[in-house]
């Protein structure tokens, strides 16, 4: 049976980002599937709701505080590692809701250290589960977004100084980045007018399981944090824009919301308020494109010169 709603699979939504993400888009009219690695054993599950920043927030804890909230939301077990588990969180989807209209994909691997510090396991790891992951929910899922679904892509804009003291980290969310504007060129290529692709970023940290190591040993750090609901409130402004407006954009939260949703007062997101968080992101990003943009020169397609 086919959903009503519009249907959302939030890739990476146990906790933080996620979690945030899928709770709102729930609250907007989305049947959401809850997707990540981390589950609880319905049984063991305690009557109050876990932090959100905690390892006690799960995919059955999220979907649990969304449907208790009158929302519509499914859990699905995923390793973005495995193509096997990849496929089957997208079959899942498909059967349980008939279709398929957004993807956020938020799962990510993080260590910032220099190269000389990062092991290579630890590279590895974070391909595996940013560029590669991300690439293979995209394959899995495109056949059933077409031909009017939107992909929104936790990374960054891509800029030199994003490299500096983590190297090994920045290849692979620059990586996802490149995704997110070539997909954007097949699209307008191929006709998509409805589809488009979108890469998200905070202009300001914010708060999560990450930043916590920093804050309990300095809680005066609280006050350049914000809160997830901003990245949310972003993502929701993505997808209530016209496709070819946000295709192969690479948006930070704060400047959407600013420029294109005419928000002006951004103090409710704020952890502690009245504070004014610091931006961690510059104020102008560099033009990526240059004047022969559009042409392609003498195209070659691989795929098609193996099928001969």
């Amino acid at each position: 049976m086919t959903s009503q709603k519009p249907v959302a699979l939030v890739v990476g939504a146990s906790r933080g980002i996620g979690r945030q993400v899928a709770v709102d888009l729930a609250r907007n009219g989305y049947a959401v599937v809850v997707a990540a690695k981390s589950i609880t054993d319905p049984s063991k599950l305690s009557d109050k709701t876990p932090s959100p920043k905690s390892h006690e927030s799960t995919i059955t804890t999220v979907v649990r505080e969304i449907v208790s909230a009158g929302g519509e939301a499914h859990p699905v077990h995923v390793d973005v590692r495995s193509e096997e588990s990849v496929n089957a969180l997208v079959a899942k989807t498909i059967a349980k809701y008939g279709r398929l209209d957004v993807l956020v994909y938020n799962s990510g691997a993080i260590w910032w250290a220099s190269v000389a510090n990062t092991p290579l396991k630890r590279f590895q790891l974070m391909q595996r589960v940013n560029p590669e992951g991300l690439y293979a929910v995209i394959q899995a899922a495109l056949p059933h977004l077409r031909p009017h679904g939107r992909i929104v892509v936790v990374s960054p804009p891509i800029y030199s100084r994003f490299f500096r003291g983590k190297t090994a980290y920045a290849m692979g969310k620059i990586g996802m980045s490149v995704l997110t504007q070539g997909l954007a060129m097949d699209f307008k290529r191929e006709g998509l007018k409805d589809m488009a692709i979108t890469s998200i970023w905070p202009a300001v940290a914010i708060e999560s399981a990450a930043t916590e190591q920093f804050t309990k040993k300095n809680p005066d750090e609280e006050k350049d944090l914000r809160k997830p609901t901003i990245f949310s409130d972003a993502i929701l402004g993505i997808l209530r824009s016209p496709a070819d407006k946000v295709n192969g954009e690479l948006v930070l939260d704060e400047d959407f919301l600013r420029e294109r949703c005419g928000v002006t007062d951004f103090s409710k997101y704020s952890v502690v308020p009245g504070s004014n968080p610091r931006r961690i992101m510059p104020m102008k990003l560099p033009n990526l494109t240059v004047a022969e943009q559009d042409d392609e020169g003498q195209r070659v397609d691989s795929s098609a010169r193996s099928k001969l």
